[in-house]
């Protein structure tokens, strides 16, 4: 498996070479670059020997060590009619991440070739591992407003595999995109399951200063015969207030049947704001509000009776170090209202508290 995935790699850059050629661009560009991420968290429920924190964080998830939350090496490629990206990492976001893909897949944050299509538009087709269209977080922390990830970007994918056809307006107000792909955050598909699914990106820029998201998913994450269809929408803007103030708010919510026989849905949903203040050129402080339900466990199981109903609050502060460097330091506080779902000294606690600091390059 591992060598049918090394071939299938150098394939997927032998073919970008290969049309390379055959651009109409007089200058097509081949650009490098890096991004590395180390942090340091502490949880103050302390967890277990193992130094995992919740199951349910898959970002800057090791608790009292310092460690690589990401590291990444990129190729990227672009002329008039094509381009490519290729992007290796490592760390525990991949780790914790990528655990269910199988052999060097697990190293793969993007792999793709896009190819334009339309001769008078803006119209491409990409194909290959590209980063989710659902949400407005990246693994890149240096790209989002928190250090630390949201609930909901945290349980909805992260990466994709695929192919999608995607048309920029000329005024570059609208992008439409059409998706079918392997499953929900799958590279390679489960086992037993025919079925490719499905999504849409609707985006709108009415100005600089305003960004609206409606991305949905639609399909399953089991084996044919355990068949239970999921259906989720993802809506957000982004809001530039003035030259300080940002504001970001989304709402996501999901379905999927109880069983393969079953009409009735398990629902999850999870609304979230954030502000964020650039007080000087340096320095900026951001803070999130958020809540996650999901009482059937569809998405994060907890065996309790109300499933996982979670508030979250944190605040973190932003210091460019120099342009390219990025130090960061956060404190979250989580609740559980109706159940005990967080373990401290081996006890079940409606909350957890806990720190992190990361400084984020890129190169």
């Amino acid at each position: 498996m591992k060598q049918i995935n090394l071939y299938l790699c150098i394939a997927l850059l032998c073919g970008a070479a290969q049309l390379r050629a055959q651009t109409e661009s007089p200058e097509p560009v081949l650009t490098f670059s890096g991004y590395v991420e180390p942090y340091y968290s502490y949880d103050f429920n302390e967890p277990d020997a193992d130094g995992n924190r919740p199951p349910f964080f898959y970002s800057y998830n090791r608790h009292n060590e310092f460690n690589i939350n990401l590291g990444m090496l990129k190729a990227n490629y672009v002329a008039s009619k094509l381009r490519a990206n290729v992007a290796l990492a490592t760390g525990t976001y991949m780790n914790a991440n990528y655990a269910a893909e199988p052999g060097v897949l697990k190293n793969i944050l993007e792999m793709n070739v896009g190819i334009k299509v339309g001769k008078n538009h803006d119209i491409w087709v990409d194909a290959g591992v590209f980063g989710s269209h659902i949400g407005f977080e990246s693994p890149i922390g240096r790209d989002c407003r928190n250090l630390t990830r949201g609930l909901l970007a945290e349980n909805s994918p992260y990466y994709e595999a695929g192919a999608k056809i995607t048309y920029n307006t000329p005024n570059g107000k609208w992008l439409l995109s059409g998706l079918v792909l392997n499953g929900w955050q799958r590279i390679q598909r489960v086992p037993g399951n025919s079925l490719p699914s499905f999504g849409t990106q609707v985006q709108y820029k009415p100005s600089s200063k305003v960004l609206l998201n409606s991305s949905t998913f639609i399909g399953t994450d089991k084996p044919d015969n355990a068949r239970q269809m999921r259906y989720f929408h993802n809506l957000y803007g982004i809001f530039q207030v003035d030259d300080q103030w940002e504001i970001t708010a989304g709402f996501d919510i999901g379905f999927e049947e109880k069983s393969p026989s079953d009409s009735d849905m398990n629902t999850w949903y999870t609304p979230i704001v954030i502000a964020r203040y650039a007080a000087t050129p340096k320095t900026a402080i951001a803070a999130r509000a958020e809540f996650y339900r999901d009482e059937n466990g569809a998405i994060i199981a907890t065996g309790t009776p109300n499933g996982f109903g979670v508030l979250g609050l944190s605040l973190n502060f932003d210091y460019a170090v120099l342009p390219n460097a990025l130090w960061r330091i956060e404190g979250r506080f989580l609740n559980s209202s109706d159940d005990a779902i967080f373990v401290r000294d081996n006890n079940l606690v409606n909350n957890n508290f806990f720190m992190t600091t990361s400084i984020a390059v890129s190169f």
